[in-house]
């Protein structure tokens, strides 16, 4: 079947071609990446495969290519022992109390909004710095360096996805050295009795293994970068997408002014109906027979979210943004043992922002789409011009 995750049709929009996935090619082989990657669209595919760790493993990564397994991106027992290292910081109590700081930031953007010009850039003004700044006060990392930061964590995703990663081997190394020199003079102080603050990256930079040394540089490396990237990049297009289809239908926004308790639910169908996150990789321990296809040993399979997010089996009327939808569990965080860690603090922080968002401008406006973020396995927007009034 001819279809790419790379043809400017699929790019412009991921839903072109989900229907051929779905219904002609559910288990499709990718030759112009290196390497060459599989994908899986269908839900029940997904349902199985992404429960089935010994068969669809991430130790060698999500990316598609291969990397050595490191923190979170492994398989158990060595992500066990981080996952429950980091569940501290995201039980339901602690997300609850992140309400209080995002609303307060929340509010200073608008103001910040509303002392410019009637247009501005959604993306730019509201949904980069809001879930930005929230993990970087986490990480400990001082807010005047916050674009600096942000440059980094998009400089992750654009190397994770490109052609040619080492365009980016520069300031991938300078990231690291950051975060290396970040984390190495936090560990020192807890070594030394210093009283040091209660965030993660104390809690990362602290870790200790089964003999009580401090776990590995390259896992505790691993872990700030994932939470970096995860904590906030995904957080952003999700706020974005939800604003673009309401926005595209000024009907729906004006529905969510008028019922801001709306909002859990217009950010659960933008989950659905555009996963920030289009899809992650297993890698194959063992050849899979699957609809009379061989997958084979040691290959990169993309579990394609979004394909299986329109599954018609599982989702009427798969192709309609309708806020109004009876609530199935959508694949967007994953599923399984790999279930995204910070979903409930990216749900919490893009509830708040619709919510703020639909009380103090209540005539936001679609000036234009903006322009795609460029990493073909995410989805959102770079750029959404709006205008409050």
């Amino acid at each position: 079947m001819s279809w790419s995750p790379f043809s400017p049709q699929v790019l412009a929009d991921p839903a072109n071609g989900h229907h051929k996935l779905l219904g002609q090619c559910p288990v499709h082989r990718c030759d112009e990446f290196d390497p060459p990657f599989y994908t899986l669209s269908l839900y029940r595919d997904l349902e199985t495969s992404l429960r089935d760790i010994g068969t669809f493993s991430s130790h060698y990564g999500q990316g598609p290519r291969f990397s050595e397994p490191a923190g979170l991106l492994s398989d158990p027992p060595q992500h066990t022992f981080y996952r429950r290292l980091l569940q501290q910081y995201f039980t339901p109590g602690a997300i609850e109390a992140l309400a209080k700081p995002v609303t307060e930031l929340m509010h200073r953007l608008i103001d910040d909004v509303l002392a410019g010009s009637e247009q501005f850039d959604l993306h730019d003004d509201i949904a980069f710095p809001l879930p930005v700044e929230i993990i970087a006060d986490l990480l400990g990392v001082p807010k005047s360096e916050l674009d600096q930061f942000k440059h980094w964590s998009d400089v992750q995703v654009a190397a994770m996805g490109a052609e040619d990663p080492s365009a980016y081997a520069q300031d991938q190394a300078a990231f690291l050295a950051y975060m290396h020199s970040h984390m190495s003079s936090r560990r020192q102080q807890i070594a030394d009795g210093v009283q040091v603050p209660d965030d993660l990256l104390s809690l990362i930079a602290g870790a200790r293994g089964t003999e009580g040394e401090f776990v590995a540089e390259s896992d505790a490396l691993s872990v700030l970068n994932q939470l970096l990237v995860g904590g906030n990049e995904t957080t952003t297009s999700l706020i974005t997408n939800a604003i673009w289809r309401l926005l595209e239908k000024p009907a729906l926004w004006s529905e969510l002014v008028a019922n801001p308790e709306l909002a859990e639910a217009v950010v659960e169908e933008s989950l659905r109906f555009d996963p920030p996150v289009l899809g992650l990789w297993r890698n194959t321990t063992c050849p899979v027979e699957l609809h009379g296809e061989t997958i084979p040993q040691h290959a990169k399979v993309l579990m394609n979210y979004a394909a299986a997010n329109r599954d018609a089996d599982v989702f009427e009327r798969p192709n309609e943004f309708d806020i109004h939808r009876p609530r199935k569990r959508h694949m967007s965080f994953g599923l399984g043992v790999h279930f995204c860690l910070g979903a409930p603090m990216a749900r919490l922080e893009a509830v708040i922002a619709l919510q703020i968002l639909a009380e103090r401008l209540p005539d936001l406006r679609l000036v234009d789409a903006g322009a795609r973020i460029a990493p073909f396995f995410l989805w959102g927007r770079s750029h959404l011009p709006v205008a409050w009034r």
